[in-house]
């Protein structure tokens, strides 16, 4: 902040407030109030939020909280944020907060022009950096919950075909994963698709629907399920009785893409640098495409967040980082294969937060 001459950083999004706070409260659901956080340039952070969540904060390390009586349409706690931002920035007439890629402005566009039109001797400027910075390296403790909602998650695919079978449909087999994640010790996957078709699947965002599974049907199920406020957030692939020699095929070339990527995610390596190297393989192997555009990114308190694994992110790989490793081709028209792997940057190699997926297709009988 001393580097960019901020006087401080005003926050508006959940990730954020909670990262510099700890205040974590599923009340972020409902859109009626706003919540800020202010992070001045010395001391602790300042909490600006609705009276309803004073208690919640008071439990957190912030004693500097201020509130409101909302929900207040007429004043949603701008007038409070002009009095606050008024005396923090006084020495340099500057506030950061998140504008860039990934970032959101969560309070009423009309409140937000409230107040800078209020601070008429304030520049508000771009801090996605300093926080993007700090958030992509995470702590032990943060790396400790990641990795007990991987090991949860990895589980409950080993023992998914123990409970899913031919006949059922993608709805049936996705909510007993769900509710067997559950009773593993996750908190919740609010994440969580299903997608399935005969010798493969054409999409990787969608269902999971009431299409039944059939003889020769590839499944794919992909979750970002959460421990403690962080995700996990990986695939796996089924296929029912057998499939095609060509969906095999296509497993076994985005296996050996997933393994490169493991094995070339270290310090000073690039994103880039992955993505190329995963893409070599792919192609190598009969890509016709990869219609998602990257081959990875950034994991915490968000399913995604930060860096991406794609052409022109240059971004440097650094010890302490959670990275997904998510390659994934096009092998026939409207056929795709992806696997996807959660590892956690070290000196030297990587380490696996995820338990590593089959080398060959799981197969259901």
């Amino acid at each position: 902040m001393a580097e960019c001459a901020i006087d401080a950083i005003f926050l508006t999004t959940e990730p954020e407030v909670r990262y510099f706070s700890g205040f974590h409260s599923e009340f972020w659901h409902s859109p009626t109030r706003p919540w800020f956080l202010l992070i001045p340039s010395e001391g602790k952070p300042v909490a600006v939020i609705p009276e309803i969540g004073v208690a919640g904060m008071q439990h957190t390390w912030v004693d500097d909280i201020h509130s409101w009586p909302a929900p207040n349409p007429a004043d949603d706690g701008v007038s409070l944020l002009v009095d606050l931002l008024s005396k923090l920035c006084r020495r340099r007439g500057r506030i950061g907060m998140p504008m860039g890629h990934e970032t959101s402005l969560r309070m009423p566009l009309i409140d937000y022009q409230r107040l800078c039109a209020s601070l008429p001797a304030i520049e508000f400027v771009d801090a996605t950096n300093i926080v993007r910075t700090l958030r992509a390296v995470k702590s032990e403790a943060e790396i400790e919950k990641m990795r007990f909602a991987c090991a949860a998650t990895s589980i409950g695919f080993r023992e998914l075909p123990l409970h899913a079978a031919v006949g059922q449909t993608e709805r049936q087999v996705c909510q007993r994963f769900k509710q067997h994640l559950l009773q593993l010790g996750v908190d919740g996957s609010p994440y969580l698709i299903g997608a399935s078709g005969c010798g493969g699947y054409d999409n990787i965002i969608m269902g999971p629907t009431d299409r039944k599974l059939c003889e020769g049907d590839v499944l794919i199920i992909d979750t970002g399920s959460t421990y403690d406020g962080y995700f996990c957030d990986f695939d796996r692939n089924y296929c029912f009785t057998d499939t095609t020699d060509e969906a095999r095929r296509a497993y076994d070339v985005v296996y050996s893409a997933t393994e490169v990527g493991i094995q070339s995610a270290r310090p000073g390596v690039r994103h880039s640098d992955l993505c190329k190297k995963m893409w070599r393989v792919l192609e190598n192997g009969g890509a016709l495409g990869n219609d998602v555009g990257r081959l990875g990114h950034g994991l915490g308190m968000q399913l995604t967040e930060g860096a991406s694994n794609m052409l022109g992110d240059d971004t440097v790989l650094e010890p302490g980082m959670v990275i997904t490793i998510e390659p994934g081709m096009t092998f026939a028209p409207g056929k795709l294969m992806v696997h996807e792997e959660n590892i956690v940057i070290r000196d030297g190699e990587a380490e696996l937060l995820t338990h590593r997926a089959e080398p060959e297709m799981p197969v259901i009988t």
